[in-house]
């Protein structure tokens, strides 16, 4: 049976690279897929970043099958299996829970969950921007119903394991309520409304795209030391009110003072991530563990007279390195630009099931929750086997 695949909500926006991605896809059950119907699905996941599922039936065995069907040679969850919580100083500690008999797939959300896949109880906690952001919407706007991203991100170890290829998430419980507004606070009054509790998710590809043309001279040629076990350096740090980065004010953890680590396990990823089936180029960096960018020279018989860092550069300082980011990836996560829309926030109802290409994809949660508000997901990502594919020398050429 060949797949239906229909356009997300926001997808009949004016802008085409929001109208290209994401698609719902329709007539097939993700947990029982044929391997010619899972050929399908590979190829519209690698063409639209994300696809949605809706009213899916999907057990903790059925999705992680489905996960590493991307990948069959993974085997760990992203961040390895059952480290999440025993690292109580990372950042992602409170936000995961284990299913006991499958490890690589986490319980997330808000409330407490009981009897759950082998959990008797799990107390859950959606994350708040107050606890990592440097400032925070007031009691009072947050009443009134404003909010913020709370922190764009890959979902990867960045340390020792491979990035994962594919994040499948699976909606168990979801609350209901009223719209809110996500409140850049960076000076600039962007807004924008989203559902309670989205998952907001963002393109590489357009990040790439929206890059001028010396800056995409510079991500072509660069790469992106990040720091050994990065949820535990940036844990005493305090985030941009965009969600998009760290501020520089020299809190992240010493690395004299992480767990054991060494150099060889440090990740050094390219900056522009290449799709395995378009061949495209994403530009796929975690902003808030970043340690160093190490920028190419340019190629000898190229022009350098406009061009940033035409004789390459290891740019050591964190606070230079991160006002490169952040005027790198910022324009990407923009609600509108004349009407344009960038942000794809997804309206969660109950068995909806979303895939997204992690390997092109930029998301965060956004929102707040009551406590007695029970929210309860099933995520799973697998850290890969094979590091992402940079641009290549012929890329390098096209865009110097």
């Amino acid at each position: 049976m060949t797949l239906t695949l229909l356009p997300l909500p926001a997808s009949n926006a004016a802008d085409a690279s929001l109208r290209d991605f994401g698609r719902e896809v329709v007539g097939v059950e993700p947990g029982s897929l044929t391997a010619a119907q899972f050929e399908e699905v590979r190829e519209a996941l690698y063409k639209y970043d994300a696809l949605l599922f809706r009213n899916a039936s999907l057990s903790p065995e059925q999705q992680y099958a489905l996960t590493k069907a991307f990948d069959p040679a993974s085997e760990s969850y992203g961040h390895g299996n059952n480290k999440t919580q025993a690292t109580t100083k990372s950042v992602l500690h409170p936000d995961l829970k284990t299913i006991p008999r499958v490890p690589q797939v986490q319980l997330i959300g808000n409330g407490t969950v009981f009897d759950h896949e082998g959990l008797v109880e799990a107390k859950l906690k959606h994350p708040h921007h107050k606890t990592f952001h440097k400032t925070a919407v007031s009691e009072e706007d947050e009443l009134r119903g404003m909010t913020r991203f709370y922190r764009w991100h890959i979902d990867a170890a960045l340390y020792e394991l491979s990035p994962p290829r594919v994040t499948t998430l699976y909606a168990l419980r979801v609350p209901k309520g009223e719209p809110q507004v996500c409140r850049y606070d960076d000076g600039t009054g962007d807004e924008l409304e989203v559902p309670l509790g989205t998952t907001a998710f963002v393109s590489g590809r357009t990040m790439f795209a929206r890059l001028s043309t010396e800056l995409k001279s510079l991500a072509v040629r660069a790469r992106v030391k990040y720091a050994p076990h990065p949820y535990v350096w940036m844990a005493p740090a305090r985030a941009k009110s965009t969600g998009l980065g760290i501020e520089s004010e020299g809190l992240e953890l010493g690395l004299d003072k992480l767990p054991p680590w060494e150099e060889e396990k440090v990740q050094i990823l390219p900056m522009l991530w290449k799709n395995p089936l378009t061949g495209e180029l994403s530009f796929q960096v975690h902003p808030c563990a970043v340690l160093e960018l190490i920028i190419d020279p340019l190629p000898p018989q190229v022009s350098r007279d406009t061009a940033l860092y035409p004789n390459g550069a290891n740019i050591t300082d964190l606070k230079q390195v991160r006002e490169l980011l952040y005027q790198m990836q910022r324009p990407a996560i923009a609600p509108s630009v004349c009407d344009y829309l960038f942000v794809y926030a997804h309206d969660w109802s109950e068995k909806d099931l979303v895939l997204f290409h992690n390997r092109v994809v930029l998301h965060t949660v956004v929102g707040a929750f009551a406590e007695d508000q029970v929210r309860a997901f099933h995520q799973c990502n697998l850290a890969a086997s094979d590091d992402p594919i940079g641009p290549s020398k012929e890329d390098v050429l096209q865009w110097v």
